[in-house]
């Protein structure tokens, strides 16, 4: 069976986004610093149709993450927009089609789960499907469209602990960055994730992160 693909970056104090999450701020204050040091890299750049880029000790590990990856599950925030029904808001306002424009760097299907119901999306070589009936139909979806390959799991946080909790997590990579938010939202919030099963099996230190990969 194909596996379930968790990547995600935390701050040194626990947090995978900062404080005052919005639209207009995705990541919250100071989270788009948990992230900075993955722009630079070519093997980032290139799936995002940009030129050029430089090559670190991280490379082998981003090109790791997006190697047989047949689709991806997210969470309704991650896809973002507004909370609650997509209908769109306000007038000539059409609905939020993603934060990836016309063409997103998945070139595979991706399932985001949310409580309300909305047709397929489909941009270039990317399919969207909205799942309402829970992680397990998703999952299940994923793995039906990734035709034998990895499943990749995209976050945000509240689905991420919802798959550790459940023990469907087969490989966890933790860009650990060495920041601090304060407040925010955090990976490991509460009780209930299962991380029994995951042991870490490699550390990676990289310009400003250090990777560390779980495999269950």
């Amino acid at each position: 069976m194909s596996k379930l693909r968790l990547k995600i970056s935390m701050s040194l104090d626990g947090f995978v986004a900062g404080p005052e999450q919005s639209v207009a701020n995705p990541l919250g204050i100071g989270g788009m610093r948990l992230h900075e040091w993955i722009f630079p890299l070519a093997a980032w750049r290139g799936p995002h149709g940009l030129e050029g880029g430089t090559v670190s000790a991280s490379t082998p590990v981003i090109e790791e993450s997006l190697a047989n990856i047949g689709a991806t599950v997210m969470g309704r925030n991650m896809f973002g927009g507004h909370p609650g029904p997509w209908e769109a808001r306000g007038p000539g306002k059409k609905r939020w089609d993603g934060w990836w424009g016309e063409s997103p760097p998945f070139h595979h299907p991706v399932f985001v789960l949310t409580y309300h119901p909305r047709p397929p999306l489909a941009l270039e070589g990317t399919t969207f499907t909205f799942v309402t009936d829970g992680i397990e139909a998703a999952l299940d979806q994923a793995r039906r469209a990734a035709g034998g390959k990895d499943v990749s799991l995209a976050g945000g946080a509240g689905v991420a602990r919802q798959y550790l909790a459940a023990g469907l997590v087969d490989e966890m990579e933790i860009n650990l960055v060495p920041t601090l938010l304060g407040s925010g939202e955090r990976l490991f919030d509460g009780g209930g994730v299962d991380l029994c099963g995951l042991e870490l099996v490699r550390t990676v230190a990289a310009p400003g992160v250090v990777h560390l990969k779980f495999a269950r």
